[in-house]
């Protein structure tokens, strides 16, 4: 069992490392884009730069979920009643 938790929390770690890294060279991308004037660059960069922040959003959020069931549970629900509320709105 605990190797199975291991090799989990190595996939995680290995997970966050690779958002860090996009994250990093998204950045590198988006500051190169600015430097020689070209919105293409820009764009890409900034598209891979908040595509690894969203997803180390999610590992983050998919983590505590597996930690905690119950709060994730909770969170979901409220999540559904206040789209519930704002959806039937007429």
């Amino acid at each position: 069992m605990s190797d199975i938790n291991a090799d989990k929390n190595t996939q995680f770690a290995e997970d966050k490392a690779q958002n860090k890294l996009d994250e990093l060279a998204g950045s590198a991308q988006q500051q190169f884009g600015e430097f020689v004037d070209s919105p293409k660059h820009q764009v890409k960069g900034a598209a891979r730069k908040y595509a690894a922040q969203a997803s180390d959003a999610v590992s983050d959020v998919t983590e505590a979920v597996k930690n905690n069931p119950l709060t994730g549970l909770i969170a979901a629900g409220a999540v559904g009643i206040v789209l519930g509320l704002l959806l039937g709105r007429k």
